[in-house]
Order: structure tokens, then C-alpha cells, then sequence
């Protein structure tokens, strides 16, 4: 039965696709195919990666409410680019080269995550929830910083900060996206690979332990690719706090199974699908009158909420 849902899933994002590459296609039909080919990759790769990092990321932290962003990530970026426009200003922080800047920013990002991981859990997997309370803590001191920091900078600069932290899918480099393209496949295979012993873990760390499973070793393998994933993915198109979580929500609903070998596929789907569906209604219907990530976030918070009422119900 999970597995009829995950092809109907995929099905789905067929669809999707098929409405973003097609819908109101004109001459010259070949370049403009180009276009949203390229702009179709990352929005694809960015909902797969973000879906199954946070499928991954709750059976590790044992709460569904929870998303890699949390920990901090989103905010980092943005302290990332506060910090690079106040130190070279507006014209030096667009002159920066594209690639080797999102390189260090992924690299930086992902570097910093599992810091946090390897510090925080010296003591074992135990402390899962003192590293995402240590996140939370470092992102709102970071959002701290990178506020106090844009008070100091002209509107001009201001408002280049503002554009780079908002997720954006119109200004994606072939460059970037060929080089996220193979982290996060090789990645997502990981994941996938994972899968089977996600599944004792998510029993618990003592069961697991019982069951022979080297369950810190495995916790650590496991973040250091929701890291990866997380990373990438906000260095190419910039923060998405809350897609996981409706991704994540969407495939536990949808299949009612606790395998990761379908969990990891359909989250990964949906959040593709979200993002893919969603670019077309903006572009097509809207016409770019929003943000995508802006409503995500929106619809990703009221999710939270009703998830956090539900439980309390409970």
C-alpha cells in the first residue's frame, strides 16, 4: 500500500513538472525551455534535500515538530550575508564571484553544523536535545547580531541584504546548480542507504542499542548528511525554515508507514512538488506578485502551530 502511495507521489511531481515546463510555453521554445529547465533543477533538488533532511532529522531528535532549521542554519546565512555586505558594502558584496562564494557559504555552513554536533555530543547520542536547545539559542543570538548589524547599514545596503535572505529561485548559477546537483544526489543516496537502520533507531536509543545498533555512531552519520543537505541547499537559493515540515508532516499522513525506505522517497516528493507546483502558480497565475518562500514559511507556520495544539489536545 505505501508503496501505490509513493508512485502516486511521483506521479504527482510528474505533473508538477510537466505544468512548470509547458504552461503558457511561447516561441523561442527551445530557450525558454532552458530557462525553467534550470530554475525546474533546483527547485526539485532544494524540496528533496529539505523534505528528507527533516524526515531524517525528527526520527533522530524523536519529535515530529521539529526541522534542521531550528538548529540555526537560516540564521548563520543571514548573519553570513549581514556581515559580508557591511564589511565589503553593496557594490563589493555584488561583484563577489558566484561559485567560490557559495562554496565557502556551504562549506561554512555545513563546517559550523557539525561543530555543533561533534562538541555536543561527546557525552553520546543522549544529548540530541541539548544540541537542538544549543541551536536554538546560537540562531537567536545570531538573528540578534545580524539585526543589530542591518540598523547600522543605508537603505541601499539594507536592502541588499534583504533580497539575499529571502529564498529565491530566478537567479540560480548553472555553475552553482551543477556542482549542488552532485552533493545532493550523492547525498539523498546516502540518506536512502540509511534507511533500514533508521528505522531501529527510531525505537529509541536504548532498544537500538539493544539490537546491536552502533546508535551514536549512527546519529552523528545521519546528521552530518541532514548538514549536508540543509547546507547546500541554503547556499544555493537561501532559507526555507518550514518546508521540511510541511514535507515531513505530508508523507507521514499520506503514508502512515514508519519505514525511511519510502518516508525519505515521499518527503523528498512532496517537497519537490510543493516547490515546483508553487513556482508555476506564482509565475504563471501571479506573476511573480510574492515570494514562494514567503508563503511556504507561512503555510510551514501555521502547520507548526496546528501540530504544537494538537499535541497539547492530546
Amino acid at each position: 500500500m505505501a508503496e501505490r502511495r509513493l508512485m502516486a507521489l511521483g506521479g504527482l511531481l510528474v505533473l508538477a513538472v510537466a505544468l512548470f515546463l509547458l504552461w503558457g510555453l511561447r516561441a523561442p521554445v527551445a530557450f525558454i525551455l532552458s530557462l525553467r529547465s534550470e530554475k525546474l533543477a533546483a527547485l526539485v533538488l532544494v524540496g528533496a534535500a529539505t523534505g528528507a533532511a527533516t524526515v531524517i532529522f525528527q526520527t533522530i531528535a524523536a519529535n515530529r515538530l521539529l526541522t534542521p532549521g531550528i538548529v540555526g542554519f537560516d540564521a548563520l546565512f543571514i548573519f553570513i550575508q549581514t556581515t559580508l555586505v557591511m564589511i565589503l558594502g553593496g557594490v563589493g558584496y555584488a561583484d563577489l564571484p558566484e561559485t567560490p562564494k557559495f562554496l565557502a557559504e556551504a562549506a561554512g555552513l555545513t563546517a559550523a553544523a557539525m561543530a555543533l554536533f561533534g562538541v555536543l555530543f561527546r557525552k553520546g547520542a543522549e544529548d540530541v536535545i541539548r544540541m537542538i536547545l544549543t541551536g536554538v539559542i546560537l540562531g537567536a543570538l545570531l538573528r540578534g547580531l545580524a539585526e543589530f548589524v542591518q540598523r547600522l547599514l543605508d537603505p541601499s545596503e539594507f536592502a541588499v541584504v534583504q533580497q539575499a535572505s529571502i529564498a529565491s529561485f530566478n537567479s540560480v548559477d548553472e555553475g552553482q546548480l551543477g556542482i549542488a546537483a552532485v552533493v545532493l544526489v550523492l547525498a539523498l543516496l546516502a540518506a536512502w542507504r540509511l534507511a533500514p537502520a533508521l528505522d531501529v533507531a527510531g525505537l529509541g536509543r536504548a532498544k537500538a542499542r539493544t539490537l546491536g545498533l552502533p546508535h551514536d555512531r549512527l546519529v552523528l552519520a545521519a546528521l552530518g548528511i541532514v548538514a549536508l543537505l540543509v547546507s547546500v541547499s541554503t547556499a544555493l537559493v537561501g532559507p526555507i525554515t518550514f518546508l521540511g515540515l510541511l514535507a515531513a508532516s505530508l508523507a507521514h499522513a499520506a503514508l502512515r508507514d514508519f519505514r525511511h525506505t519510502v518516508l525519505i522517497p515521499a518527503a523528498a516528493l512532496i517537497g519537490a512538488s510543493i516547490l515546483v507546483a508553487g513556482q508555476a502558480v506564482f509565475e504563471r497565475v501571479l506573476g511573480l506578485q510574492s515570494a514562494l518562500a514567503i508563503v511556504v514559511e507561512f503555510a510551514g507556520g501555521l502547520l507548526f502551530l496546528a501540530l504544537v495544539l494538537a499535541r497539547r489536545r492530546t
